[in-house]
């Protein structure tokens, strides 16, 4: 098994990645509140704890990673008051809210295949879990961490410090969290700005809400991660992971939580993905700079220049360091999308290279060098780099400047379907990568090369260079040795 480090925000500091039970893993990931289409940030946390659910499977562990659906319970602005903000969407569609639920859940799981994230072993929703929830409010309120009024519950963060340290994960400090809260509307049913919602007494125009022992209400919204984290993973599991934006009050919350209802913490390594930014500005409605999935793949959003493909998305992540900011532009996007192509170009080739007695590629240091980036708290972008080292050496070797023994090639190959396929999720941007798809592309374009080759011999210029021009059209690149025509796909 592989040494796995990983940057745990509750230690800050890198630690070596050992499981509570031997070659298992237990991961939860806070996924989306589904009341409207995924954009760019959404598709950040996604691929980059695809690349630790991927990486972990294909270093031998059995992973259950649990990814939540957030439909009832998160309201406008993160706040305890207010609407629910799926609730409030299905007002002004003029739909239940189930309806909006499933019109959004559907949509954002077309927009995880289209970027190749595979499916969480478990996608729980916080409304089919609010037996669950109640039952993590009583515990906290049999714990002395909880109060009741007026129907709802509110977590007691001033009893909860007398005993814990509140601010643990996040690095804030209680009494300065306690000088910088500001008085909020229905703040007078909390003993102070500090608490947080566990259940909410619902007023009669809210739409969704369930019988408890308090009265009928709805969830907090942090409580629901807690129930569901724990019910699926255990007491105590491996890693939680989601957006930095969360690690403020939600993840704190949740250590609260968690500590209130066991007595213990339940989370080994927090692991957090950094924010994205357009144009060096925050991602937002508010700042018209807000730009949907669909609409990157269509290119119908102003701020585009033109279409970029799922895999382009998924690729201009992985360049850069999930722990790192990430400023999309359109040339950021195009100098992706030239990379994922050189990369795949080499992966084209991989299958068609010539072998030799001898290896002038040392296959071996380049698995090495690969396996040391991903243990190294998932250095996607160092593993790139170190795949277009590899991929400048394909390009040499199938031009005849560098030799490579059949062994090498058979480990070269796997090692690049291990890494850009498995690991890195990649794949041809016509959204097939397997064997059957690129036998029928090499079969086709040689076929035309076939009929190019004859007409030549034939000296019907004009139709050998119709061919050639219509493949280079198509994106093609002809190139003419003296054992024949070869291509690639252009960069």
């Amino acid at each position: 098994m592989e040494k796995l480090t990983l940057y745990n925000t509750l230690t800050r500091k890198k630690e070596l990645f050992v499981p509570i039970h031997k070659d298992h893993a237990g991961m939860y990931v806070c996924g989306p509140t589904v009341y409207g289409n995924a954009h760019l940030g959404h598709a950040r946390p996604a691929i980059t704890f695809d690349l630790l659910f991927r990486y972990l499977l294909h270093i031998g562990y059995k992973v259950r990673y649990v990814r939540n659906i957030t439909d009832v319970g998160h309201l406008v602005n993160d706040a305890d008051e207010g609407e629910d903000k799926v609730a409030k969407k299905a007002k002004v569609e003029e739909l239940e809210p189930m309806e909006i639920v499933q019109i959004y859940t559907n949509s954002y799981r077309k927009n995880m295949e289209q970027l190749n994230v595979l499916s969480p072993s478990i996608e729980p929703t916080a409304s089919g879990h609010i037996i669950e929830q109640i039952e993590a409010v009583k515990k906290m309120l049999e714990a002395g961490f909880a109060y009741v009024t007026n129907g709802s519950v509110y977590f007691d963060v001033e009893a909860y410090a007398k005993n814990h340290p509140y601010g643990i994960l996040s690095g804030r400090k209680i009494e300065d969290l306690y000088t910088n809260t500001r008085d909020l509307d229905g703040q007078n049913e909390k003993k102070s700005g500090l608490d947080f919602a566990l259940w909410k007494n619902a007023l009669p125009e809210h739409i969704m809400r369930w019988p408890s022992p308090w009265g009928t209400g709805f969830p907090g919204w942090h409580t629901e991660c807690t129930a569901m984290s724990t019910k699926y993973l255990g007491e105590t599991f491996d890693i939680h992971g989601g957006g930095l934006d969360l690690l403020f009050p939600h993840h704190e919350a949740e250590v609260a939580q968690g500590m209130a209802c066991f007595g213990h913490s339940t989370v080994n390594y927090w692991i957090h993905n950094n924010m994205i930014t357009i144009n060096g500005q925050k991602m937002g409605k508010s700042l018209g700079n807000f730009i949907q999935l669909d609409e990157f793949f269509s290119g119908s959003h102003p701020l585009l220049e033109k279409a970029f493909g799922p895999m382009t998305i998924r690729f201009f992540m992985l360049q850069a360091h999930y722990r790192s900011p990430l400023d999309f532009s359109n040339e950021a996007l195009q100098a992706a999308e030239k990379g994922f192509e050189r990369l795949m170009n080499a992966m084209t080739l991989l299958p068609k290279l010539k072998t030799s007695d001898t290896s002038s590629l040392d296959v071996g240091q380049l698995r090495v060098n690969c396996y040391d980036a991903l243990n190294d708290d998932l250095n996607s972008p160092i593993l790139i780099a170190h795949l277009f080292d590899g991929a400048r050496m394909i390009n040499s070797i199938n031009d005849g400047n560098v030799t490579i023994t059949a062994e090498d090639l058979e480990k070269l190959k796997q090692l690049y379907a291990g890494m850009v396929n498995d690991v890195l999720g990649l794949q041809l941007a016509n959204g097939s990568n397997d064997n059957s798809n690129q036998k029928l592309l090499d079969e086709t374009v040689g076929l035309l090369l076939s009929l190019r080759q004859e007409a030549k011999q034939k000296k019907e210029w004009a139709l050998s260079d119709q061919i050639r021009d219509s493949l280079t059209s198509l994106g093609f690149e002809i190139k003419d040795t003296k054992d024949g025509a070869d291509w690639k796909l252009k960069n």
